[in-house]
């Protein structure tokens, strides 16, 4: 009876034992969560991410002068809206193929949604109105002033992805008289900088296989990595029967376990 006693005795201390230890995991993953979810909500009531960084506000190289301007999706006009849609079907038409009418939808639903946030890309009439100075901020009034249209632009945003918050870039589209210039890479590295700033783990992007001219721009130019949560590493089997990778570059050394883990799967060697 007395061993009896004590063998029901261990067992509660046990139980006890475990019930705190599970009570301590569940606050401590709902604290991380509340955490993340207050990092991403920082992140989305900026005002101007860009404004962060002024010596970014515009690019000049050769005959190119643009300079660039935040914006989001809720608060789009209607010529906005248009120039998004024409521009991402003269781009991403081909590289969809057969499956372009159906993301075309999905694309226009995204592009407006209240958490995309943009980066606008004017074309500078005056090309000395953009040059670096000491004065970066008048520089960029004039870049304003004098701009032209539309040449093209980044939509991005801030969401949680495998628990972590990351910056997800849904598109960088730019028309084809301003590529080759260097201009698609210093976007990409003003995303960064953003995604860092708002302690973001990583940056995220989704390419069509197809589209070979972007997959090496971000695998062989920028150093993306195909991420565990791209169908190819998920289950190569469904990945094959998959038209897109995705990709990504991390921050941390979480981001990069969950995320990346980088081995010799996690590029494309044939690229």
């Amino acid at each position: 009876m007395e061993f009896k006693r004590l063998s029901n005795n261990l067992y509660d201390d046990i139980n006890n034992t475990t019930n705190k230890r599970r009570r301590a995991n569940r606050k401590e993953i709902l604290e991380k969560k509340k955490a993340i979810g207050e990092v991403i909500k920082v992140a989305l009531a900026e005002k101007d991410p860009l404004s962060s960084f002024p010596a970014f506000r515009c690019y000049r190289r050769e005959n190119l002068s643009v300079y660039f301007e935040s914006g989001r999706g809720d608060e789009l006009s209607f010529h906005l809206k248009n120039y998004i849609q024409n521009l991402l079907k003269v781009n991403m038409e081909g590289p969809y193929g057969f499956e372009w009418p159906v993301e075309e939808k999905v694309k226009r639903r995204e592009m407006v949604a209240c958490e995309a946030r943009y980066i606008f890309v004017y074309e500078a009439l005056n090309a000395n109105a953009c040059k670096s100075s000491s004065r970066l901020e008048r520089s960029f009034t004039n870049c304003r002033a004098d701009r032209r249209p539309l040449v093209g632009f980044v939509h991005y945003r801030f969401v949680i992805e495998e628990e972590l918050p990351v910056l997800y870039v849904y598109e960088l589209q730019l028309e084809s008289r301003v590529q080759g210039k260097g201009l698609g890479k210093f976007l990409m590295q003003l995303i960064e900088l953003i995604a860092q700033k708002n302690q973001m783990g990583a940056v995220l992007l989704t390419v069509q296989k197809a589209n070979l001219g972007a997959m090496n721009f971000y695998v062989n130019n920028l150093r993306y990595l195909v991420s565990t949560i791209s169908p190819s590493r998920v289950d190569p089997s469904i990945g094959i029967q998959k038209s897109y990778e995705i990709l990504c570059k991390t921050f941390d050394h979480e981001a990069n376990a969950i995320l990346a883990e980088e081995n010799v799967g996690s590029k494309l060697s044939n690229i």
